[in-house]
């Protein structure tokens, strides 16, 4: 049976010190909440929804593209119940179990959920929670069994007595519970120490009612760690960086110090691929096979086809690699830079919204803006498209073997022809026909004894008459 999924994240978060809502703060390219989202849907959820509080509209604007995707507002933090029965008019009357999960806690695996699930439907319990053991359980509600292990109740560690405290089996906060959901969670009240509504005390409720409360204990401590701070972000961050390193590289991928390389879950990338230590991926950035990646080269959404290579401290935004292309080192690669097979871009050479053809150079020192450079090319140091005029855009068009000489400025829009030849230093604002050589700079003129004469007026006396 089809099941539904309520995430529980209108927290305010203030420990992350930040006007951002926490669950929109980025992990690996992702707001938070994100993964909780994703891996509710991937469990087989019919209906998502998640309640929220603090920037409820921001969270809604960012999530709006996913279908069957709900949000309700907590507009008074009264407890995790209070905040599930928010969700009630949304979900009263749906006939299959309600998961109950929490939006800080991105580590929560697929299986967890499904399995959750399953334990309640095998069992015919109306409750099922998820549990775990820690060596120091502060700060998590204590489950208490009975003799024979059945869950009697999960006491607050501030309602907790001392015996209580030292239980080490706690209630990370995810459940499964029947249709009958509504009804009892209405008989949950505030007497406790906090003066909330806590969901545990369904417990106490479904036990009262003669149906019967199961679990399931999750043995990886490690995938309900909670954000509720910078440094709780970050070491998340670490574990998510560890499943994704140790996944590629069970699929081929070689990195020299993994543990520097940082890389986002939308990454692709294919047996044989190299990564030298810094390397940064994010975005839809997609490796082919073989492709090497140098030491701190970052690559945001862009493509490396089969035996691509990107030298040390380049940057590529949106751009597109051939194969047997390659870029850097230190070069920049900006949105819409294309290189063609064989193409190649050196040393502190920056391109944007320019194409290379196959085998074209443009080994160092140069920007090429808006430009279209033909197969053979080859752009000599120091070569600039002039391509903006203030007020527009203008595009380059160099054609095949075109070889333009360091240091010259091409004004666009012009068109070198194929086969022209530029000479260094030229400024070029007219198209040049093929195999014509341009030049544009002004004739030398040598002055025979300049200099001489200018030292020896500069050593005369300042009272000499000139």
């Amino acid at each position: 049976m089809a099941h539904a999924v309520v995430i529980l994240a209108a927290g305010l978060g203030t420990r992350m010190k930040s006007k951002q809502p926490k669950v929109l703060h980025p992990l690996l390219g992702k707001p938070l909440v994100g993964y909780c989202i994703e891996t509710a849907f991937a469990s087989g959820a019919k209906k998502v929804v998640v309640v929220v509080g603090h920037g409820a509209e921001q969270v809604r604007q960012t999530f709006a593209a996913y279908p069957n995707l709900s949000f309700v507002v907590q507009r008074e933090q009264l407890g995790t119940a209070h905040a599930l029965a928010q969700a009630r008019p949304l979900l009263e009357g749906f006939p299959g179990p309600i998961v109950v999960t929490q939006g800080d806690t991105p580590l929560t695996r697929v299986e967890t959920l499904t399995g959750l699930v399953e334990t309640m439907r095998q069992s015919g319990a109306g409750m099922a929670l998820l549990t775990m053991r820690l060596d120091d359980p502060t700060g998590y509600g204590r489950i208490l069994r009975d003799a024979q292990g059945e869950i009697l109740a999960n006491v607050e560690e501030k309602d907790a007595t001392p015996e209580e405290r030292a239980i080490r089996e706690i209630n990370p906060g995810v459940y499964c519970f029947d249709s009958s959901l509504w009804e009892k969670l209405a008989q949950v009240d505030n007497r406790n120490a906090a003066g909330e509504y806590y969901l545990p005390d369904l417990i106490r409720i479904y036990r009262q009612a003669g149906q019967k409360v199961v679990s399931l204990e999750s043995k990886d401590t490690g995938e309900l760690l909670g954000v509720n701070s910078r440094a709780q972000l970050a070491e998340v961050e670490r574990v998510l960086l560890a499943r994704l390193r140790a996944y590629w590289m069970s699929q081929g991928v070689r990195m020299i110090q993994p543990e520097t390389i940082y890389l986002e879950p939308s990454v692709e990338l294919a047996p044989d691929v190299t990564l030298w230590p810094g390397v940064i991926l994010r975005g839809h950035t997609r490796l082919g096979e073989g492709v090497e990646v140098g030491a701190y080269a970052v690559l945001s959404d862009t493509v490396v086809e089969a035996g691509g290579k990107i030298k040390s401290h380049t940057v590529c935004e949106e751009a597109y690699i051939a194969s047997r292309a390659d870029a850097g080192p230190f070069a920049r690669l900006r949105p819409k830079a294309h290189l063609e097979e064989g193409a190649h871009v050196g040393n502190f050479v920056e391109l944007k919204n320019a194409r290379l053809g196959k085998e074209a150079k443009a080994g160092h020192l140069a920007y090429l803006g808006d430009a279209e450079v033909g197969e053979g090319s080859n752009i000599g140091a120091g070569v600039i498209t002039a391509n903006y005029d203030g007020e527009r855009k203008h595009r380059t068009q160099i054609g095949k073997r075109v070889f333009v000489g360091s240091n010259s400025l091409l004004i666009a829009p012009v068109t070198l022809a194929d086969g022209s030849f530029i000479a260094g230093g030229s400024c070029i604002n007219q198209d040049v026909p093929e195999d014509a050589l341009a030049i544009a700079r002004q004739r030398q003129r040598n002055i025979e004894g300049y200099m001489k004469r200018k030292r020896t007026e500069g050593q005369k006396s300042p009272n000499e008459p000139a």
